[in-house]
C-alpha cells in the first residue's frame, strides 16, 4: 500500500548533507494541511509546464516565486515516491496459442537466401540521385518471386515472416501474394503485433475466417465482426455458395450504413449471375444514389436481366439504321429528357462539366443495353460491320465510346475486336475510341495470346510512345512476338539519338516482363556504338547502361526461377 505520511514543508534551500526532495523517505513527518502534498498529479504537471508564476499550484507552502517552485518540486518528489511504492505488478497475460502448423514444403536453401536478400534490399535506404546504374532493382522483383514461390506451394521461413509482413504493410500491391506465402503462421504472428493488423482485417480474403460451412460461426462474425472482416467473409461465402451469401447479406441489409451497403453490393461483381437479379432489382430503390448506380451497373452486365431489356428498348428508340447519300448509316436521336423511370434504372440526370445532357443520357442508355440487340437492329450485320457504318450528325464518337463501355462491361470479345480495329490503324482513326485507357480495357476482354499479338502489332506500327498502358494488360512473361517488338522499338529509339529515360516506364516493364531466356540474345545491345552527329550528348552511353541493367535483371530472374524449382 502507498505510505500514508507526508514530508514536512521545505524551503527552496537545503543544508549541507540534506538529501534532495526526490530522495527523502516517504516516512517523514506528515505535512500540514493545505500544502501541495494533496494536490493532484495532473495539477502539478500543468504548473510545471506553464510555470508557477502563471499557474500557481494549489496553496504553496513557500512564499514568493522561489518558495512556490520549491514546494512544487517537493510535492512532485513525494508523488513520485508514492507512485513507485504503490505500483502493483500487472497480472500475467495469457500465453498465446502455439503457432499453427504449416504443412507446405520448405524453401530450398538458395531460394531462402534470395528472399532474405530481396527483403533486406527493400528495407535499405535508397541511394541518392536518379541514375540507377546497371544493378537490378531487387525491390521490383519481390512480386514475381512471391508469385513463383506460391505457384510451387512453398511455405515462408519463420525468420522471414516479420520482414515479409513489414513489406506487405508498406506496399498494398504485395499483400495478396505476401499473405498467401506467409500462410497460417504469418496470420498467427500478425495477431500479436498491431502494426500487422491489415493481415487480419484486409478484404483480400486473408482474414482469419471461420469455415464457411459453420453457419453459427459465420452468423456470429457477420453480426459482430469488423467491416473488412465482414467483406472478406461475404466473399468467402459467395465463392462457396452464392445463394447463401445473398441470404446472409439480406439479414442485415436494411440496417447497414450506406457506405457499407455500397461495398457489400460491389462484392457481387465476382461470380455475378442471374441469381443475383432479384436482390439487385430491389437495390434500385435504395436510399443511397451510389448503391442504386452500382446495382444498375451490375444488372446491365447481365444481358438477360429486366433492366437490360428496359435499357435496350430506350436505346433502340434512339439509335436506328439510316442512309447517308446512297449508303447505309447510323441515325441517332438522343433522349430529350431523363424521366423518373430512367433515373430509377441508374441513369444519372446531371452530366459532368463540359458534357451535354442529351449525349450524356444517350451514352448511359447504350452502354447499359445488351450488345446482342444491335445485329438485329441493323439487318443482321455483325459487330465489325456495324462499327464501320458512318454515324450521322457527329454522334459517332459518343456512340462508339458507349459501345466500348458495353463491350467491357459484358466481356464481349467480338465487339472488343471490332472496336479495337487493326493494330496498325492509328488510334485517332480507329473504329472505337482513341483513348488508350479505354483500349486497354477492351484488350483485357480478349484471350491472353490474342492480346499480346495485338499489342505487338501496335508497337511495330506506332512505336512505344503510346504503348505503356497497353503493355500493362499483357500476360507475363511476354510472348516472343511481343517481347521482340518491345526490344526492337527500344533499339530504334536508341538509334534515333534520344535519351533512355524517355522510355523508362517501358524499360522497367521489360525488366519485369520479358522472358528471361532472351538475356543472351540481348547481350549485343549492351555495347556502346558510335553516336551520330545529331544525337543527344552521351545518349548511347546511357542506353548501353540501361540495356546492361536489363540483361542483368533478366539473368537474375532466371536464377531466381532455378532456385525456386523443386528439387528432383
Amino acid at each position: 500500500m502507498p505510505p500514508t505520511t507526508t514530508p514536512a514543508p521545505t524551503t527552496a534551500s537545503h543544508g549541507p548533507g540534506a538529501p534532495p526532495p526526490a530522495a527523502r523517505s516517504a516516512a517523514e513527518p506528515t505535512a500540514p494541511h493545505g500544502t501541495l502534498a494533496s494536490a493532484p498529479w495532473e495539477e502539478l504537471v500543468t504548473s510545471a509546464l506553464l510555470g508557477t508564476d502563471r499557474r500557481p499550484p494549489g496553496v504553496a507552502s513557500g512564499t514568493g516565486p522561489d518558495g512556490t517552485a520549491a514546494a512544487l518540486l517537493d510535492a512532485a518528489a513525494l508523488h513520485t515516491v508514492r507512485r513507485r511504492a504503490g505500483l502493483l505488478p500487472a497480472p500475467a497475460a495469457p500465453r498465446p496459442e502455439p503457432a499453427p502448423v504449416d504443412p507446405r514444403p520448405a524453401l530450398p536453401e538458395a531460394a531462402r537466401n534470395r528472399l532474405a536478400q530481396l527483403l533486406a534490399d527493400r528495407a535499405a535506404p535508397s541511394g541518392s540521385g536518379g541514375r540507377r546504374g546497371t544493378a537490378p532493382d531487387l525491390t521490383e522483383l519481390i512480386p514475381q518471386w512471391l508469385a513463383t514461390a506460391n505457384a510451387h506451394g512453398y511455405r515462408a521461413p519463420d525468420a522471414a515472416l516479420p520482414p515479409l509482413l513489414d513489406a506487405a504493410r508498406a506496399r498494398t500491391d504485395l499483400r495478396p501474394q505476401a499473405l498467401a506465402f506467409a500462410g497460417p503462421r504469418g496470420l498467427w504472428l500478425a495477431g500479436l503485433n498491431p502494426d500487422w493488423k491489415f493481415a487480419l482485417r484486409g478484404a483480400s480474403g486473408s482474414a482469419l475466417l471461420p469455415e464457411v460451412t459453420d453457419r453459427e460461426a459465420v452468423r456470429r462474425l457477420w453480426e459482430e465482426g469488423l467491416f473488412a472482416e465482414r467483406v472478406a467473409l461475404l466473399s468467402a461465402v459467395r465463392a462457396h455458395d452464392a445463394d447463401a451469401a445473398l441470404a446472409l447479406l439480406a439479414t442485415t441489409w436494411s440496417t447497414e450504413r450506406a457506405e457499407d451497403r455500397l461495398m457489400f453490393i460491389d462484392s457481387l461483381r465476382t461470380g455475378l449471375s442471374g441469381a443475383d437479379e432479384e436482390f439487385l432489382e430491389r437495390a434500385l430503390a435504395d436510399r443511397s444514389r451510389n448503391v442504386r448506380a452500382t446495382a444498375a451497373e451490375l444488372l446491365s452486365a447481365l444481358p438477360g436481366s429486366a433492366l437490360a431489356h428496359r435499357m435496350a428498348v430506350r436505346a433502340l428508340s434512339c439509335v436506328s439504321p439510316g442512309l447517308t447519300g446512297t449508303g447505309p448509316s447510323v441515325a441517332v436521336e438522343a433522349p430529350h429528357e431523363c424521366d423518373a423511370a430512367m433515373q430509377r434504372d441508374g441513369v444519372t440526370a446531371l452530366p459532368p462539366s463540359g458534357r451535354g445532357e442529351r449525349s450524356w443520357w444517350l451514352g448511359q442508355l447504350v452502354e447499359s443495353s445488351p450488345l446482342s440487340v444491335w445485329p438485329t437492329r441493323f439487318g443482321g450485320r455483325g459487330a465489325r460491320e456495324i462499327v464501320a457504318l458512318p454515324v450521322a450528325d457527329g454522334w459517332g464518337e459518343e456512340l462508339h465510346a458507349a459501345w466500348c463501355r458495353a463491350a467491357v462491361r459484358q466481356r464481349d470479345p467480338e465487339w472488343a475486336r471490332a472496336l479495337l480495329g487493326a493494330p496498325s490503324t492509328p488510334p485517332s482513326n480507329g473504329p472505337g475510341t482513341a483513348s488508350l485507357a479505354e483500349r486497354s480495357k477492351l484488350l483485357a476482354v480478349l484471350p491472353a495470346a490474342e492480346r499480346a499479338d495485338w499489342v505487338a502489332g501496335f508497337i511495330a506500327a506506332h512505336g512505344l510512345s503510346e504503348a505503356f498502358q497497353l503493355l500493362g494488360v499483357c500476360p507475363t512473361p511476354w510472348a516472343e512476338p511481343l517481347g521482340r517488338s518491345v526490344v526492337d522499338a527500344l533499339d530504334i529509339a536508341r538509334d534515333a539519338g534520344s535519351y533512355p529515360w524517355s522510355f523508362s516506364g517501358v524499360m522497367g516493364l521489360a525488366e519485369r516482363c520479358l522472358n528471361p531466356a532472351a538475356a543472351d540474345r540481348l547481350e549485343i545491345l549492351t555495347t556502346t556504338p558510335d553516336e551520330p552527329a545529331d544525337a543527344s550528348p552521351g545518349a548511347n552511353g546511357y542506353w548501353s547502361e540501361a540495356f546492361r541493367r536489363l540483361v542483368s535483371t533478366l539473368r537474375l530472374r532466371a536464377s531466381m526461377d532455378l532456385e525456386l524449382a523443386p528439387e528432383t
